[in-house]
């Protein structure tokens, strides 16, 4: 008898916000593998604030998912049957499955992972692309040197977590900006960062003069809008804003809010950088490999927010990223 593959799918373009009846909750067989495939069952699924770009139709670094297509996705898989020569049943894989309980695949663009290594849903997180986006965009695009300013918006999430430790370990100075009191505290009781500045209840622009008296050497941006216009103003000489991501203007309605400070990039000498990890693809086993050594010698902390559930439960979990809610990478774990 054929499974069911229960899937998300995309019913609407979102205008704002995310609604439920942008999606379409479906049910397909569950497909056999043809040769030089094999075929997976679902245990972790990623969530990502870049989902929400991936709903709009306009150009980017990926083509929009389209209408009717399962949701775009990357999830870790267990290997139920396989008629590929390099993955064997009982394997687990990391790949772009999408948002559903059954995969195929032929094999491209995916990564066997040990979870005797590591725990599955960190190949997602920490060791996935979350941890290559922190990894890259602050060592290549914010070039950073040893003893610098580094300051991190959107710290107590996946990539801003990893972002303000990996600094540590070269050495620098790291200030997080994250949405409340118990995140802050994570940051510097937890994660080693010398100071954390809650934009919900401070003034950002004047906590930055408090903890950069010298400036900021590099500023890693995952949340755009107000708090990216506030650290234009604390640059120092040569300093680098590196562009992840913009959080805060994903479900805008109305355009877009860009940067009013941003003539400091001139008088600073500055320059502003957007990224995408993909760029970066061919080194990934290599960075993958240092930050699992950072990570066994306990100068890496991984933060997880782990929801269990169904496949039914992704739209409804995929909303806490916007509203703050996750500490740490989300991700969903199919029970």
């Amino acid at each position: 008898m054929t499974a069911a593959n229960r899937q998300i799918r995309l019913a609407a373009r979102p205008q704002g916000a995310v609604k439920p009846t942008d999606w379409e909750h479906a049910t397909a067989p569950a497909a056999e593998p043809g040769e030089g495939e094999f075929a997976g069952r679902t245990r972790f699924l990623s969530l990502d604030p870049a989902m929400r770009g991936w709903l709009d139709d306009r150009p980017s670094y990926l083509p929009p998912v389209g209408i009717g297509e399962v949701m775009r996705a990357g999830s870790v898989i267990e290997v139920t049957a396989s008629n590929h020569p390099k993955y064997e049943v009982g394997d687990h894989v990391v790949g772009t499955f999408g948002v559903q309980e059954h995969v195929v695949s032929d094999g491209r663009g995916t990564i066997k992972v040990d979870p005797a290594a590591a725990p599955l849903s960190t190949y997602l997180g920490a060791l996935g692309m979350p941890g290559m986006t922190a990894y890259f965009g602050l060592l290549e695009v914010g070039a950073l040197k040893d003893g610098e300013t580094v300051v991190v918006s959107g710290a107590a999430g996946a990539v801003g977590s990893i972002v303000g430790q990996i600094a540590k370990v070269k050495g620098c100075r790291v200030v997080g900006i994250a949405g409340g009191a118990e995140k802050c505290a994570l940051l510097t009781e937890e994660l080693g960062f010398d100071a954390a500045i809650d934009y919900r209840s401070e003034d950002v622009r004047k906590a930055l003069r408090e903890h950069c008296p010298d400036g900021i050497d590099v500023y890693f941006d995952n949340v755009g809008g107000p708090i990216l216009d506030a650290a234009l103003t604390r640059l120092a000489m040569h300093a680098r804003v590196v562009i992840c991501g913009a959080i805060s203007q994903y479900n805008a309605e109305s355009k877009v809010e860009g940067p009013s400070n941003y003539l400091s990039l001139l008088v600073r000498r500055a320059r502003m950088e957007g990224f995408v990890v993909f760029d970066h693809a061919a080194r990934y086993k290599e960075a993958a490999a240092e930050m699992a050594g950072w990570i066994a010698e306990g100068r890496l902390k991984v933060k997880e927010h782990i929801v269990r559930g169904t496949v039914d439960d992704f739209p409804g979990t995929l909303q806490m990223l916007f509203r703050g809610e996750n500490v740490g990478k989300l991700v969903l774990e199919l029970v």
